[in-house]
């Protein structure tokens, strides 16, 4: 009787395509996944380490499994990911009942190591950094267990080289290292062939994608058109980019690509040009700005979004007010805003006499919110009257009589399954076309038209998270 296994995700949208890969693994080593925990025989914790709470979220989870662990001798309790690169042997020590730790540059070994443990107990094993085998391996794995069967998660590059004061991904995730080109299109082409229609390019830094492999010149701009021309694929996505390496040749192949979507994630973190410079981001905020308006001036219908961080160490009042005017000025279409988090081993961590009253922090983020939601309400609400082409995620969790699709600029839209002249009910997959009736703040909803396409994709295995 084959082992069933649950994956539990935590973080950015890297972690829950590791944790797709990790499927795959595990489903090529004979095991089935399971949406109940209850029958699992393995479960895997695949951590984030990026914000403080992160930390208290995997312990809490640790604990919680402890029930499962007494009830059921001989499941096994995985830890692996960012965070499980950082604390190592801590986590062990800390809960003894975890019986493997793998890092991020070993994901491949993770089945390996659950068979070790069955006769040791317990074993850790992490990798300093990423080793030609180890990329080797990450990149012949399995094909991975999608959450999703009409759109799919792409890797294009590993690590990062940027040096940002308050990010720990350099450390835990290791130097930046592209894929061949012609191995990513080749995936792509893979996906599209089992149905997949839309794609989103992940990596630490995509702008910069393939500067290590050329010595100089970024490939992005290529690879953009590249994968646009792969027959079947009607969306191309990607995240996340960074404002100093956003490039003309990039808004140049976003603005000719049809299969590029018309979104752009854009990360601004603070709107002051000290506070930049101490967050050693490579851009002022007058530059920014003009990136921004180039990509708006090149890409018609442009949707923006961005990261925000309120409270790094030393911020002024003053230094917050330049925050809200550029964010007032950039007019986002919505924003994830961040209360800064000081992560050991980072720059940000070291200036603790700079540290901002929580207090203070919860004030500024509050008002920062009121500008992002405003800009991103008045985006929404200039939609209305429009007609939108949406691919359908399926039922809303916001109701359940109605369906959820997004716009190519990421927008979400509610709409209910049934128009004029509708045959059948549009499944997760299809292309429709919908008029826009109501614009809120984080969602809008919309009459049904027609169905533009059914999807072509397989039968949806599931994977879960957290």
């Amino acid at each position: 009787m084959p082992k069933h296994f649950i994956i539990r995700t935590f973080g950015c949208q890297m972690n829950e395509h590791d944790s797709e890969r990790l499927a795959g693994l595990l489903v090529a080593d004979g095991m089935e996944p399971t949406e109940d925990i209850s029958l699992a025989d393995v479960v895997v914790l695949n951590t984030c380490c990026i914000r403080e709470n992160a930390d208290q979220k995997l312990y809490g989870t640790l604990g919680s499994l402890k029930t499962l662990v007494d009830a059921k001798p001989g499941v096994q309790i995985a830890v692996g990911g960012c965070l499980a690169q950082k604390d190592r042997e801590l986590i062990q020590q800390k809960v003894g009942w975890v019986n493997v730790v793998f890092g991020t540059h070993n994901l491949t070994s993770a089945p390996d190591l659950l068979r070790r443990a069955e006769h040791e107990g317990q074993v850790m094993e992490i990798l300093d950094a990423p080793t030609p085998e180890s990329i080797s391996n990450h990149l012949m794995a399995p094909d991975a267990v999608r959450e999703l069967p009409y759109a799919a998660w792409v890797n294009i590059q590993m690590g990062c080289d940027n040096s940002c004061a308050f990010c720990i991904v350099p450390s835990v995730r290791g130097p930046e290292v592209s894929r061949p080109l012609d191995d990513i299109v080749r995936e792509v082409e893979a996906l599209a062939h089992q149905g997949v229609t839309e794609v989103t390019l992940l990596g630490q830094n995509v702008n910069s994608y393939g500067r290590d492999i050329t010595g100089r010149r970024p490939l992005f701009a290529d690879l953009l058109q590249a994968t646009g021309a792969v027959d079947g694929i009607g969306r191309i996505r990607f995240t996340s980019p960074h404002p100093k390496d956003l490039r003309p040749e990039v808004i140049e192949a976003m603005a000719t690509t049809p299969e590029v979507c018309e979104q752009l994630h854009l990360p601004l973190q603070s709107g002051s040009n000290r506070v930049l410079s101490a967050m050693r981001r490579g851009y002022t905020a007058e530059r920014y700005l003009e990136k921004l308006a180039l990509a708006r001036r090149d890409i018609p219908d442009l949707g923006v979004t961005t990261d925000i961080i309120v409270g790094f160490p030393g911020e002024t009042e003053a230094e917050f007010e330049d925050t809200l005017a550029v964010v007032a000025e950039a007019q986002y279409d919505s924003a994830f805003t961040f209360i800064f988090s000081p992560r050991p081993g980072t720059r940000a961590a070291l200036m603790e006499d700079e540290f901002i009253a929580a207090d203070v922090i919860g004030e500024r983020f509050d008002r920062l919110k009121t500008v992002v939601d405003r800009s991103a309400l008045a985006k929404h609400q200039a939609r209305v009257g429009r007609t939108e082409e949406l691919l359908v995620e399926g039922v809303s969790r916001r109701d359940e009589h109605m369906l959820s699709g997004r716009t190519r600029q990421g927008k979400l839209v509610h709409f209910a399954p049934t128009g004029p002249g509708m045959n059948g009910t549009p499944t997760e997959g299809a292309l429709v076309e919908a008029t826009i009736t109501v614009g809120h703040p984080h969602h809008l909803t919309g009459r049904l038209d027609r169905v533009i396409a059914r999807p072509r994709h397989r039968i949806r295995i599931p994977v879960a998270s957290a």
